[in-house]
C-alpha cells in the first residue's frame, strides 16, 4: 500500500496504517484534494495485502474542522448544480471506500472533530477519544441539511434515531461524555496515551484472522439493508467460505495443541 501521499499523512508499520490530516495550525481542514486522495487510497486499501488495520489519528490536538471554509465552501457558493452534485457525491464516495476498504479502521480522535471529520470518525468502525474530544455535525450551522455523507443513515445506526435527530437539527457538539454512553466512542483515554491505545487496539486486531475481519466488516455493512432471513443466509454464506480458510484450520490445530493461534490471513 502506498505511503507516497500529498494531501495527508500516511506511514505503514506491523501491518498497520497510521494516516491524519495534516494541517494542524487550522485544526485539520479537508480540502478538495484532500477528500479525493484519502478517497482514492482507502479505494486502493481494499486490494492492499500489506495492511490488516487502520488508524486515523488526531494531529496537534485536533482530529479535524471539517471542509475548509476558504478552499471548499468559498468556492462551493460559486459552483454551478452539475458542479455541486459532482462535489457532494465525491465526499460521499470517501464515506463508501472506508466502509468498503475491507479493513478495520480506528479513529483516534483528540479535540476538535466537526463537519465532514466528524463524518470520516463516523465512517470508522471503532473510535477512541479524549475526554477533550468534541464531536459536531455542523452542517445545519452552514444554511445545509444535516442528511451529508450518509449521516441520516449511519449516525442513528450507532447512537439512536433521537439522539442523531438532536444533533443533525441542531449542529451542537458532542461531548466526549456523552459519546461514550451513546456508542460512538468505544472507550475514552487521556491525550497523552491516545495514540498508544489506538495502536494496541490496532495491533490487536492485525494479530487476528484478517479474512474472516474483512468478511465481518462486509457483513457489517451490507447487513443493514437485509431482512433477517437474508442476513442468517448470508452470514451462512460468508462463514463457511472461511471455515475453507488456512486460519480455520489454524486455530483448531493450536487450540489442539494449547497454544495461541498465530494467523497469516488465509
Amino acid at each position: 500500500m502506498r505511503t507516497d501521499v500529498t494531501h495527508f499523512k500516511c506511514e505503514i508499520a506491523d501491518r498497520i496504517a497510521t494516516i491524519a490530516l495534516d494541517r494542524p495550525e487550522r485544526k485539520n481542514p479537508l480540502t478538495f484534494d484532500s477528500y479525493a486522495e484519502m478517497r482514492d487510497w482507502f479505494r486502493d486499501l481494499h486490494y492492499s495485502d500489506d495492511v490488516d488495520a487502520v488508524v486515523f489519528a488526531s494531529n496537534g490536538g485536533n482530529f479535524s474542522s471539517g471542509g475548509d471554509v476558504h478552499d471548499i465552501i468559498g468556492p462551493l457558493t460559486k459552483m454551478s448544480m452539475k458542479e455541486l452534485l459532482a462535489f457532494t457525491r465525491m465526499t460521499g464516495d470517501l464515506v463508501k471506500a472506508i466502509v468498503n476498504c475491507g479493513k478495520p479502521v480506528i479513529a483516534a480522535i483528540d479535540g476538535i472533530c466537526v463537519g465532514a471529520g466528524a463524518i470520516i470518525a463516523m465512517a470508522a468502525d471503532l473510535r477512541i477519544a479524549t475526554p477533550e474530544a468534541k464531536t459536531a455535525f455542523l452542517f445545519t450551522r452552514v444554511g445545509l441539511a444535516g442528511c451529508d455523507m450518509g449521516a441520516c443513515a449511519i449516525l442513528p445506526r450507532i447512537i439512536g434515531q433521537g439522539r442523531a435527530a438532536e444533533l443533525l437539527y441542531t449542529g451542537r457538539a458532542m461531548t466526549a461524555e456523552e459519546g461514550h454512553a451513546w456508542g460512538f466512542h468505544n472507550k475514552l483515554v487521556a491525550a497523552d496515551t491516545l495514540d498508544a491505545e489506538a495502536q494496541t487496539m490496532a495491533a490487536r486486531i492485525a494479530a487476528g484472522p484478517n479474512f474472516g475481519h474483512m468478511m465481518t466488516k462486509t457483513m457489517l455493512a451490507q447487513e443493514w439493508s437485509m431482512s433477517i432471513e437474508q442476513a442468517i443466509e448470508a452470514e451462512a454464506q460468508a462463514q463457511a467460505i472461511c471455515m475453507q480458510t488456512a486460519d480455520f484450520e489454524r486455530a483448531y490445530t493450536a487450540f489442539v495443541a494449547k497454544e495461541k493461534p498465530l494467523f497469516e490471513g488465509n
